[in-house]
C-alpha cells in the first residue's frame, strides 16, 4: 500500500546542518504507485537542497513520521506526466500555483519518493 496514494500535502521534515528541522508542507501526486513532489521555486528552494544532499528526511503522512529518500527524475516523457498529474490534482483549485509548480525551473526539480520506512505504522 502507498501511504501517499490518498493524500494532495504531505508534511516533509527538514533536517538543518547544525542538527534541527523544520516542517513544510507539499503538493504531493502518485502516478503508477510512486510518489512524486516538485520544488515550486526549483533549486532556489532551501529544502529542495537539502533534501538532494542529504539522506536523513522524514515526512509525515496521516499523523505518522516516515524515513523517505528523494530521488532527483531526469527522463523527460515522466517529468511532463508528473506536471500532467499536478494539473489533473491541483489544477481546478488552484490554477495559479499549479502553473508555478510546473514552469521549468519547478519541473526540474521532479523527484521520486522511494525507501518510504515503517509502513506498517500507517492508520488502517
Amino acid at each position: 500500500m502507498n501511504p501517499f496514494m490518498d493524500r494532495a500535502e504531505i508534511v516533509l521534515w527538514v533536517r538543518h546542518a547544525n542538527g534541527g528541522g523544520s516542517a513544510r508542507t507539499i503538493w504531493v501526486v502518485v502516478l503508477d504507485g510512486d510518489a512524486y513532489v516538485h520544488s515550486a521555486f526549483g533549486r532556489r528552494s532551501v529544502w529542495c537542497r537539502r533534501v538532494l544532499r542529504l539522506a536523513d528526511t522524514q515526512v509525515e503522512v496521516a499523523g505518522v513520521r516516515l524515513s523517505v529518500t528523494f530521488q532527483p527524475v531526469d527522463d523527460p516523457g515522466l517529468v511532463r506526466r508528473v506536471s500532467g498529474a499536478y494539473r489533473v490534482t491541483y489544477g481546478v483549485s488552484r490554477p495559479g500555483p499549479v502553473e508555478s509548480m510546473n514552469g521549468h525551473e519547478a519541473a526540474a526539480t521532479t523527484m521520486r519518493l522511494t525507501n518510504v520506512g515503517q509502513l506498517s505504522q500507517l492508520p488502517a
